[in-house]
């Protein structure tokens, strides 16, 4: 059969054998009424899923495939008690895992009563290309949600009352998610990506999720909380042989030199991936409890990810209980999640667990530092429209290096620079307003030299580094600002002139070869966290009310985040589709996705 892998996706995991107490295990039964709304034709190419030359489009025995593998309900603790009925042809022969983890928002603070609580983990999936694993959200409430951990009882599937704890997941949110986690793939940021959501008429969705490992730090910080030797050195042993399986690690000769190696990686990866996010302006919620990020720093769980149009540094998701970290602060709570796997490794090495503290000068947290700041000259560098070979020769020039350091430094003045406005509430937070756009003077000042100008005047740089928040007070030109916009120019020619020298290439020349490629990777219309919420919107209700097919809404979904890869490479090696879609309706639904994406530009 065409579609036999997705059989093979029947609840069945190796990690029942490595952490036989690391879950919840729950009887599932088929959830009728189910319907395929997108389907990530590519990454079940990549996982194997489907042939490489599959048509992009759902077909009748596809679409059951998919719904037969993910449209599913747990029998949970709530139909137990009750004593619940369900027909027998729709009852699923495996159980499915709830995973447990450590969560902050739980009462209890050492994961025995926190993990998935309206998730299960569909199974493993592995294939030429390495193994994967498939979870699935809104599939039905489980006794680890933060309500019956709070209230003491057991919840009915789509109990409206209890919001999260209910179980369900938003159709919007899981298209936003589709959305925003294939744009990160396509623009190099590590995160879980949507394989499916399948759509319910009652605004409900089940959202399914891949990545090669779903394990999370919290898996893991659980039993070191528990202070539980063996089942920690079994979870951290899985982990490492599932990377070794899919070849992204390489496998240590001597046993005890694979957790030194497990724990340099760990570094690297939460190094890299912080720098990433306060490059990017990616909100991700980073805490002591490591649950809304995965092992190697890719994100997972998008209700919380946010990408900002501007460094709005004051930032706060409000979760009820408590406040987010901000995105400044991300750095630390990596570089934090790095120490307490230090103080693991050397746990599972002595079989003697130490406080935290003692980890407080560990190396690696020095490793941590120089990954994180040559990540910020990397991204840097990348912005300012140098090509990735460019990069590499650029990384080992002294000079270079010593001035993008004192460039960097300046851009960070103006990037961080805050309203006088203040801090201020907003629908899910509090925020304060970035005044100043660094993408827009990276984008403009390369056509200002390469037409043969002078520095340009601090009153015209001013204007095109201003923001749409920046009120007139907060353009105050006094003579620190005006001389840190005369360095900035300075220091900017000054690595132009060496990646000049570098390439044997006329100044000239290589501005008009960086003016083309930040014209992308620093465009004017990129996407935000409120703009892929009011898109996501958008399209579910033009599906509805346009009655499109699997095979349009897959065209607007690819033509979309096409519209947002700002990574110049990926089209000299992928040949850009047209933006026009069949149908003047359908066309003025996707010119008004990009117009609210150009409109929301520098928000949250």
């Amino acid at each position: 059969m065409r579609y036999s892998g997705f059989a093979r996706i029947d609840g069945t995991h190796p990690y029942r054998m490595a952490m036989p107490n690391g879950f919840v295990d729950y009887a599932a039964r088929t959830r009728p009424g189910g319907k395929v709304f997108y389907f990530n034709f590519g990454l079940a190419k990549e996982m194997g899923l489907i042939a490489q030359n599959h048509p992009e489009a759902l077909n009748k025995e596809l679409s059951k495939a998919i719904l037969g593998a993910f449209s599913l309900e747990i029998i949970n603790e709530y139909d137990v008690l009750h004593k619940r009925r369900f027909p027998a042809n729709t009852l699923k022969p495996n159980r499915y895992m709830a995973t447990r983890y450590l969560q902050c928002q739980h009462p209890d603070k050492r994961g025995n009563t926190s993990g998935d609580g309206r998730s299960i983990w569909n199974g493993y999936f592995k294939a030429k290309r390495g193994a994967w694993d498939i979870s699935s959200c809104g599939t039905g409430a489980t006794s680890l949600s933060p309500a019956t951990a709070i209230e003491g009882k057991f919840f009915k599937t789509g109990d409206k009352n209890v919001s999260y704890g209910g179980g369900r997941a938003d159709l919007a949110d899981g298209i936003s998610a589709a959305l925003m986690s294939d744009i990160f793939h396509r623009n190099n940021i590590p995160t879980e990506r949507t394989l499916a959501v399948i759509s319910y008429k009652d605004g409900s969705a089940i959202n399914v999720r891949a990545y090669q490992n779903l394990l999370r730090p919290a898996h893991l910080f659980r039993y070191l909380k528990q202070g539980n030797y063996a089942e920690l050195k079994s979870g951290v042993d899985y982990y490492i042989d599932r990377q070794v399986e899919n070849g992204l690690w390489e496998k240590q000769a001597e046993s005890d030199g694979t957790y030194p190696y497990f724990l340099q990686k760990v570094a690297y990866d939460f190094a890299h991936v912080a720098a990433l996010f306060e490059s990017e302006y990616i909100f991700c919620w980073m805490e002591w409890d490591g649950d809304n990020i995965l092992m190697d720093g890719a994100i997972i769980d998008y209700g919380s990810v946010r990408q900002f149009g501007l460094f709005h540094r004051e930032y706060r998701y409000d979760d009820a209980e408590r406040m987010s970290t901000t995105i400044a602060e991300q750095k630390n709570k990596a570089k934090y999640t790095v120490q307490v796997f230090a103080q693991i490794v050397d746990f599972l090495v002595t079989k003697r667990k130490k406080s935290l503290k003692h980890y407080a000068n560990h190396a690696m947290l020095n490793y941590f530092d120089e990954v994180f700041e040559a990540t910020k000259n990397q991204a840097m560098t990348h912005k300012l429209g140098f090509s990735p070979d460019m990069q590499s020769i650029l990384a080992n020039d002294r000079l270079f290096s010593k001035d993008l350091k004192e460039f960097r430094k300046i851009c960070d003045y103006f990037e961080r620079a805050q309203s006088k406005k203040g801090v201020y509430e907003v629908s899910d937070g509090i925020t304060s307003n970035a005044i100043f756009c660094l993408r827009d003077i990276l984008r403009e000042l390369p056509k200002h030299y390469f037409s043969g100008n002078n520095p340009m005047p601090a009153e015209e740089f001013i204007g095109i580094l201003r923001s749409e928040y920046g009120m007139d007070e907060d353009m105050a030109l006094t003579p620190t600002r005006k001389a840190k916009i005369k360095r900035f120019q300075e220091l900017y020619c000054g690595l132009v002139r060496r990646a000049s020298h570098h390439s044997h290439r006329l100044v000239n020349k290589l501005m008009a070869d960086i003016r083309d490629r930040v014209a992308l990777i620093n465009r004017y219309d990129r996407v935000t966290g409120d703009a892929i919420l009011y898109v996501a919107d958008k399209m579910m209700k033009a599906a509805e009310k346009l009655h499109m097919n699997s095979a349009l809404i897959h065209d607007i979904f690819r033509e979309f985040v096409e519209q947002q890869i700002l990574d110049p490479e990926y089209f000299t090696k992928t040949t850009r589709h047209s933006h026009r879609l069949k149908g003047e309706k359908i066309n003025k639904v996707f010119d008004a996705m990009l117009k609210n994406v150009r409109d929301m530009r520098s928000g949250i």
